[in-house]
């Protein structure tokens, strides 16, 4: 017999909610639909309208979560545990955005009290690349690893095609390069080598009421040494990073967001065959983060970013925003 489709219902409109719309309406409508979306904004709703004439429109975040199977959290990040609450005394599950949350205690009485009903959206735990870098690692190309090296770098925060959600993409209290970008290298990092812990960290608040400018932070991933920074204005990419690994052997790293390259005895780097751009890169992913939403929506094993990897994130996060 074949399995009902599974619905995800969407709170939040903006960039990412979009985002995993489409990806959600390329699937195959037997396996996974849309029940319906709602964002308080009514610019946002009339853009959905415009481009997805026969979405189903819903009226509010709870008319969401009652007609969905699993509910995906793209709204301010300051909301995502309220709706999160909702959708799971409701007996729904949650797909949410990161962070997790702002405020480290509420988060973590949230997962304490969440169960395995919960995921967050780190497309890392789906990546191509990602898995690329894990084989070479387990092929032993760098030997034992001693380092992890993170830097971001932004031409303007927000970036050009973050400009509508300025109002609290570049205010402190929900915003700033350190939820929106650094916390999915975060991710990785723990994700590949261990719980991250032992944070010393610097933060720059140049402009006020802006969210941060600058930052530098030590920390661990598991036993693994991580030194991490991140400006605005030292680009003229719209966003630059890199996520390195070394060990006494060789190097590894991960160049904007999907180039996987490995560091030759020479000193140069090789890309792997058949690196793809992350606007190339991205649909695989999405397609993978959503089969998991599947295996989380009907509880079986999944590999998407739990509850506590994501707590385990915002810990650090919000620690160097605070330091």
């Amino acid at each position: 017999m074949p399995q009902a489709t599974l619905s995800i219902g969407i709170i939040g409109a903006g960039i990412m909610g979009e985002r995993l719309l489409r990806a959600i309406l390329e699937q195959a409508p037997d396996s996974l639909g849309v029940s319906g979306i709602w964002d308080p904004a009514p610019a946002a709703m009339a853009r959905i309208a415009a481009a997805f004439p026969t979405l189903p429109q819903l009226t509010d975040a709870a008319a969401v979560i009652a007609a969905s199977d699993c509910v995906y959290i793209a709204s301010p990040p300051a909301s995502h545990l309220d709706h999160a609450r909702a959708a799971l005394a409701a007996g729904k599950s949650v797909f949410a955005e990161k962070p997790l949350a702002v405020d480290v205690t509420d988060a973590r009485a949230f997962v304490a009290s969440a169960g395995e009903r919960g995921a967050v959206n780190f497309p890392f735990a789906s990546s191509l690349a990602v898995a690329t870098l894990q084989d070479w690692v387990a092929q032993g190309e760098i030997g034992t690893v001693s380092r992890i090296t993170i830097e971001v770098a932004f031409a303007t925060w927000p970036r050009s095609w973050q400009a509508d959600a300025a109002a609290w993409l570049d205010k402190p209290a929900q915003g700033g390069f350190t939820r929106e970008v650094v916390s999915h290298f975060l991710f990785l990092s723990r994700r590949l080598l261990g719980p991250l812990h032992g944070l010393s960290a610097s933060v720059s608040f140049p402009e006020a009421g802006k969210a941060e400018r600058a930052i530098e932070a030590r920390l661990f991933a598991g036993e693994v040494p991580v030194v991490l920074k991140g400006s605005v204005g030292t680009t003229t990419k719209d966003d630059h990073n890199i996520w390195m690994l070394e060990g006494d052997k060789g190097a590894v790293r991960l160049c904007d967001w999907s180039i996987a390259e490995r560091r030759l005895p020479d000193g140069s780097w090789q890309r792997a065959p058949g690196a793809m751009s992350n606007e190339q890169a991205r649909p695989l992913a999405l397609k993978r983060q959503l089969e998991g939403v599947v295996r989380l929506t009907q509880g079986q094993p999944h590999h998407l970013a739990t509850l506590a990897e994501a707590l385990n994130v915002q810990e650090i996060v919000e620690g160097i925003l605070a330091s």
